[in-house]
């Protein structure tokens, strides 16, 4: 089987977007951008390295035709990817999760990505983490609570001291939390339904949101009444910080993660499979709280 030389061009329009791109980020992004007002570690997996955190799996899933060329087998994903994490075809939507890939794939090349390359020129690298640093500041509650549903005090404390010490002394843009030994993690609703066993169901890919599961999509809306600003705002204005929070959080993510995708849609014969088993196998990660997992893909 031959494949068509990649170009620049070609290449970023087979990008997805994805996650932590946090799926939520890149929908507020494009939202604002077309409405004109005014939500897919950060570590990035490479092809043998560590997970990518934009994408975040449960369990690694490839093609139903293992026989296709480029496609990975069993032995080889092991290898590549150093996990014992099982292998799954389960994507009854796949047709439908198949259109809205191509549409985020458009999107991508006409809005987020020139958004993301002009963001990450424009602005030094310590702005960018200021930015970062205080929408991760804004999310500590969603974190906190999703600590404490999981039973676990002690990241239930690190997120605490991170929120007291970063906001004191930070003022919610910088991180001396992480000096003093109290590191970021992220923790979802979808994640707490997972450590207690629950199945993610059925594999989605959500327009402009990217990358998700019956289980994550449903644990969204929870955390939605987490966050304090879903009481301390209402009508206009709630909309509009929604979206001005969401937006700056999905263009920074994929500012970080712009070669990321380029190498992952240049080495895949089928990047929607690519990018369905990195995200099920991320999002394992972050459930079982492993320490080489990264922040992103969701």
């Amino acid at each position: 089987m031959t494949r068509e030389p990649v170009g620049e061009h070609s290449t970023a329009r087979r990008m997805f977007h994805g996650s932590r791109f946090t799926a939520s980020a890149i929908l507020v992004s494009a939202v604002m951008l077309l409405s004109a007002c005014g939500q897919i570690p950060e570590g990035h997996r490479q092809v043998s390295g560590q997970p990518m955190d934009l994408l975040s799996p449960g369990t690694v899933q490839y093609a139903q035709n293992s026989d296709d060329e480029g496609y990975l087998s069993d032995e080889d994903a092991a290898a590549i990817y150093g996990t014992d994490t099982q292998v799954s075809s389960d994507d009854p939507l796949e047709l439908l999760n198949r259109f809205v890939f191509a549409f985020n794939e458009a999107l991508d090349v006409i809005l987020i990505r020139p958004m993301a390359v002009t963001y990450r020129d424009l602005f030094p690298d310590p702005v960018k983490d200021s930015v970062r640093n205080f929408l991760r500041n804004l999310s500590t509650p969603v974190v906190l609570a999703n600590d404490f549903l999981q039973g676990n005090p002690d990241r239930a404390s690190d997120t605490a001291a991170r929120f007291f010490i970063n906001t004191a002394f930070g003022l919610g843009f910088f991180d001396p939390a992480s000096e003093l030994g109290h590191p970021y993690h992220d923790e979802d609703f979808g994640q707490t339904l997972g450590s207690y066993g629950v199945g993610e169901g059925a594999y989605l890919v959500l327009p402009i949101l990217g990358p998700s599961s019956v289980r994550d999509t449903g644990g969204r809306v929870v955390d939605m009444f987490f966050d304090p600003l879903t009481y301390l705002l209402s009508g206009d204005e709630a909309r509009t910080v929604s979206i001005s929070r969401g937006a700056l959080r999905g263009i920074d993510f994929r500012s970080r993660n712009i070669e990321t995708f380029d190498e992952i849609a240049e080495d895949s014969v089928d990047p929607y499979a690519r990018f369905r088993s990195l995200w099920r196998q991320n999002r394992q990660y972050q459930i079982e709280n492993r320490d080489n997992q990264v922040e992103g893909i969701n």
